[in-house]
């Protein structure tokens, strides 16, 4: 199992950028697939991005390429979110998780997930 904390969430205006950070403790950091959801209240968790345990193969939601980027490093055991020209829909609580599949895209597919950073986007 390997513990998760989000960080870098705030009040951000539309058109900034942002890059959210995801520490991990426990074991071994670099053999878990990583990835990035974000929710709205009423709605369902919402998948962005994943990246591989090595880092070489991301994957993203059509929603959002172009304008994240999710990026690892393995020897500071954080995952990161670069999020580029904020839009007030990028407003929702971002959420880290770990898993072993490469192509997972659903909750299911991740057994530990962080508590959440909030992100605000005003217009």
């Amino acid at each position: 199992q390997v513990q998760l904390v989000e960080s870098g969430g705030g009040l951000m205006q539309a058109g900034g950028s942002l890059r959210l950070s995801c520490a991990a403790s426990g074991r071994a950091f670099s053999t878990y697939v990583m990835a990035w959801f974000r929710q709205t209240p009423g709605k369902e968790r919402e998948f962005v991005a994943t990246i591989t345990a090595s880092g070489a193969m991301t994957n993203y939601a059509d929603s959002v390429k172009g304008r994240f980027t999710i990026s690892r490093d393995n020897a500071k055991n954080t995952v990161y979110l670069q999020i580029n020209n904020l839009q007030t829909e990028d407003t929702a609580v971002y959420y880290c998780a770990a898993g072993s599949s490469p192509y997972g895209r659903t909750r299911s597919a991740f057994g530990s997930w962080g508590q959440g950073t909030q992100v605000t986007v005003s217009s």
